[in-house]
């Protein structure tokens, strides 16, 4: 077991972590914490609580009870935009791409540079190619439109588009799912990318084996409840695999 103090200290914390909707209630005092550098996988099935959590992680949802704490300061995010300006970055599954625009155009989209007041579509195109080559997601040709890509590669261009604008910590909503084989390991190969470059990522999957290739830190939910907070080399891919059936071995 590593020392906590050898560990990078957290960019963002969750602790006591709890969620209501009227009598429900949703998360039941989870802690989460995420490391420069580290890949920590929230898993879960349907209904385990885990988009409830990214959620409030990505500012879209005020917690009923606990502390995010940013840096180590008790911070509340008002909204998805606030928890963006200040250093998190969530993608969605529905990923936030336009498939009527260019590779460069999505990677760029409502952060445009310009030049003498005019597009500078030279640097744009630049750039988009130099940032998808260095995450190891090569893109033949970035003036392809968006919609021709395969699911893998627009998982790709909206994870290094967030990596890209600067964000500590990027928050990947179920990336793999619906992926074929050789997809799914694009996607899990640009994650462990990011992370190498400093990025905390939080990955967010029902899919234990992905979580195994690519993750540092582990959280199981069920039911709104953590049945699991280890380290890489405290549990092993079975023990995760028999979590999430919900055994209690």
């Amino acid at each position: 077991m590593k020392d906590e103090t050898s560990l990078p200290a957290p960019v963002v914390e969750l602790a006591g972590i709890r969620k209501s909707y009227g009598r429900q209630e949703v998360l039941h005092g989870v802690d989460l914490a995420v490391r420069p550098g580290h890949v920590t996988c929230v898993l879960g099935d349907n209904g385990a609580g885990k988009s409830t959590l990214i959620k409030i992680l990505a500012g879209a949802h005020r917690p009923t009870e606990g502390e995010i704490l940013l840096h180590g300061e008790t911070t509340v995010f008002h909204s998805p935009r606030e928890a963006q300006e200040r250093g998190i970055s969530t993608v969605f599954q529905t990923l936030g791409l336009v498939d009527l625009m260019s590779v460069w155009r999505n990677f760029f989209l409502g952060a445009e540079l310009r030049r003498h007041g005019l597009l500078d579509v030279a640097d744009m195109r630049r750039i988009t190619r130099e940032e998808m080559n260095a995450m190891g997601v090569p893109i033949d040709d970035v003036d392809r439109l968006v919609g021709t890509l395969s699911g893998g590669q627009r998982q790709c261009v909206a994870i290094a588009r967030a990596a890209y604008r600067g964000a500590e910590v990027l928050v990947l909503d179920e990336p793999t799912a619906a992926l074929g084989v050789r997809q799914a390991r694009l996607v899990l190969t640009l994650i462990r990318a990011a992370a190498s470059r400093g990025a905390g990522v939080v990955l967010v999957t029902h899919n234990p084996s992905h979580a195994y290739r690519v993750g540092d830190e582990f959280l199981i939910l069920n039911g709104g409840r953590a049945v699991l907070q280890a380290r890489r080399g405290e549990v092993s891919e079975s023990q995760l695999m028999t979590l999430m059936a919900g055994s209690e071995e």
